[in-house]
């Protein structure tokens, strides 16, 4: 029998209850649905996360655990607000921190599949950011799902249980995870 691929969740604002990390966590429980087993690195944990520094040096306790989140994933699913035409300062320096896999054999996001959540106030803001979150993940030589989500945070995007308030909304979230955990499958079916 195959394990459970596993898909780590990365993104959000350190903004309780942001409609980024509610985005992200619709997808992870899709991805759950799906078979997958899944990891939340949110907001509050990207709070901790201290400005990446390539001096070499020892890493802080929540920059190694990311590190490892990462190179023990099938998959990544990284959601950010789009600020400005582009991602959040707090998500790009999580990605920064990749940095710190830099000289592994598999470095950065290698051979994985990663979704990507942009959640913005206007459709020109969700289609920049997403274009800037993509090209970070090729970057990290990731692998972006065809389908990336762009949701219009200007509306009440979720109720109070955290579902998605709107049908579209939810496809494309449901479209990010199944693409990443089809991905996923794929890679460890293969030889």
């Amino acid at each position: 029998m195959t394990r459970k691929p596993v898909i780590v969740g990365l993104g959000g604002t350190v903004r309780d209850g942001s409609s980024t990390e509610k985005a992200l966590i619709c997808a992870l429980r899709r991805a759950e649905a799906l078979g997958a087993e899944t990891r939340l690195l949110g907001g509050a944990f990207l709070g901790t996360l201290p400005i990446f520094d390539p001096r070499p040096g020892d890493a802080h306790e929540a920059q190694a655990a990311l590190a490892e989140a990462i190179r023990g994933a099938d998959a990544v699913i990284v959601a950010s607000p789009g600020y400005h035409g582009s991602i959040s300062g707090v998500v790009k320096n999580a990605l920064d921190t990749l940095e710190l896999t830099g000289k592994d054999p598999r470095p950065y996001l290698s051979g994985k599949a990663v979704g990507t959540i942009i959640t913005a106030a206007g459709g020109q803001a969700g289609g920049t950011a997403l274009m800037a979150l993509r090209g970070v993940i090729h970057a990290l030589r990731g692998w972006p799902t065809p389908f990336g989500a762009a949701l219009n945070s200007a509306a009440d995007l979720f109720d109070a249980g955290g579902a998605c308030r709107d049908d579209r909304d939810a496809w494309q979230l449901d479209t990010v995870a199944e693409q990443v955990v089809e991905f996923a499958k794929m890679k460890a079916a293969s030889p």
